[in-house]
């Protein structure tokens, strides 16, 4: 978990892009703005699995 508060997510990224993740991650992630995964990860309604799918998208 340490890890993944070290991953940037950069203010670019287009969520609603991101058709692996689930509509209410879209949603709550492009409200939020997360600087990191870690932060990220800890949004009620962002499944691990859309974590990963973020890693992935980011290049991690």
């Amino acid at each position: 978990m340490l890890r993944l508060e070290n991953i940037i997510i950069h203010d670019a990224i287009n969520y609603h892009q991101l058709l692996s993740i689930s509509s209410k991650a879209r949603e709550k992630l492009s409200k939020d703005k997360t600087q990191t995964l870690g932060q990220a990860s800890r949004i009620s309604g962002v499944s691990p699995s859309d974590i990963v799918v973020l890693m992935i998208h980011i290049g991690r």
